[in-house]
């Protein structure tokens, strides 16, 4: 199945909380999009894997996500070595996306610039003819390289170098993330507060996504960061309707 955008997170929230917006108004336009989450997000302080994974389908269903996986990969352990690289690239060749976006080059969380860090190396490799991988048929795979990597702001304050307008689209992004009703601010729950479950955190993703629209005329925005430099064929691309 060949996709338009595959989305990676180290965590289940992570995407939705970086791209939601983007991803939702590309289902809208008619582009295909798969999420691929690294971990199960086992070591969250709130709420359990198996929650998780619920919480993580029901915000791929809101955003209109064609299909999302989980590579069970170890919350705050993996490594960016030839064992996880080449379960990424087999999912790189799998899909074919022409873009792929990822987690933040440096966040708070150390498993984001891991994650980054982690695709971008094996989007490189997945253009490699000399790497054989083989698919769920044993057949081995066409070597492909996305166009375009893409990665999406979340705790840092980060400045962008392309701004998505998701005007039309903050409300889905929002409803995305409160899926996760687990991780994000409950005043009636009884677990551990953290970072992501305050009501600040909670009204951040709001108030930034405004900003960004700010920036760029709109009524909302999400940021993304690029390590190659973007480009266009036509000057017209850049004129906001």
């Amino acid at each position: 199945m060949k996709v338009d955008i595959l989305a990676f997170g180290a965590h289940p929230d992570d995407v939705e909380l970086g791209s939601a917006g983007s991803l939702s108004r590309a289902v809208f336009q008619g582009k295909s999009v798969i999420i691929i989450d690294l971990t199960k997000g086992e070591l969250g302080t709130r709420g359990n894997a198996n929650l998780r994974k619920k919480e993580a389908l029901d915000a791929a269903n809101i955003i209109g996500a064609n299909k999302r996986e989980n590579l069970k990969f170890k919350d705050g352990f993996f490594s960016n070595d030839e064992q996880h690289q080449l379960q990424i690239i087999q999912k790189i060749r799998e899909y074919q996306p022409e873009i792929l976006l990822c987690n933040s080059k440096e966040d708070r969380h150390i498993d984001h610039g891991k994650a980054n860090r982690l695709v971008n190396d094996a989007s490189f490799l997945s253009g490699l003819e000399k790497i054989k991988t083989i698919d769920t048929k044993g057949l081995i795979q066409k070597v492909w390289r996305p166009k375009v990597i893409l990665e999406y702001i979340q705790w840092n304050d980060v400045k962008p170098d392309i701004i998505i307008d998701i005007s039309g689209f903050l409300d889905k992004k929002i409803e995305a993330v409160e899926a996760y009703s687990s991780q994000f601010f409950d005043s009636s729950s009884e677990e551990s507060n953290t970072p992501i479950s305050t009501e600040n955190f909670k009204e951040s993703i709001s108030y930034r996504a405004k900003n960004f629209g700010r920036l760029i005329g709109t009524e909302a925005g999400e940021g993304f960061t690029s390590s190659q430099p973007l480009s266009i064929s036509d000057l017209n691309v850049l004129i906001r309707s």
